[in-house]
């Protein structure tokens, strides 16, 4: 069974990658991004892996800006807290530049698509 981030888990994980205090600037954004993940058509999970629901959840937060700002770090701490709640645990030590270019290319749409945006999310985890 597959654990998921509330609106609330992800702001506080939001506020902790930020060092402060996230101010919601569109909550039908914010709560659209948490309820992505989960979506189904017919029955089916429209993101079928841990992986894929992951990248929907950055992918969503990443450019829809629900926050008035660290948009980009709540969209990489609340798929790592995703995760992680669900046994997935990261590669070694972390490649910040490569996470932070990783999370740009999504936020300013250089990765459209969610199977690649799931795809290389593999590159951090295990």
């Amino acid at each position: 069974m597959t654990l998921f981030l509330d609106r609330d888990a992800v702001v506080t994980a939001g506020s902790v990658a930020c060092e402060a205090t996230l101010d919601v600037g569109d909550e039908g954004l914010l709560q659209s991004a948490v309820a992505r993940p989960q979506s189904s058509a017919f029955g089916l999970d429209a993101y079928p892996n841990l992986w894929d629901k992951a990248a929907a959840l950055m992918q969503s937060l990443a450019t829809n800006h629900p926050f008035v700002d660290g948009n980009k770090r709540t969209a990489w701490a609340a798929v790592f807290v995703f995760l992680d709640m669900n046994g997935i645990v990261p590669r070694g030590p972390l490649d910040i530049d490569a996470a932070e270019q990783f999370v740009l290319d999504v936020a300013e749409s250089r990765l459209t698509e969610w199977a690649a945006i799931s795809a290389r999310l593999h590159d951090f985890y295990e």
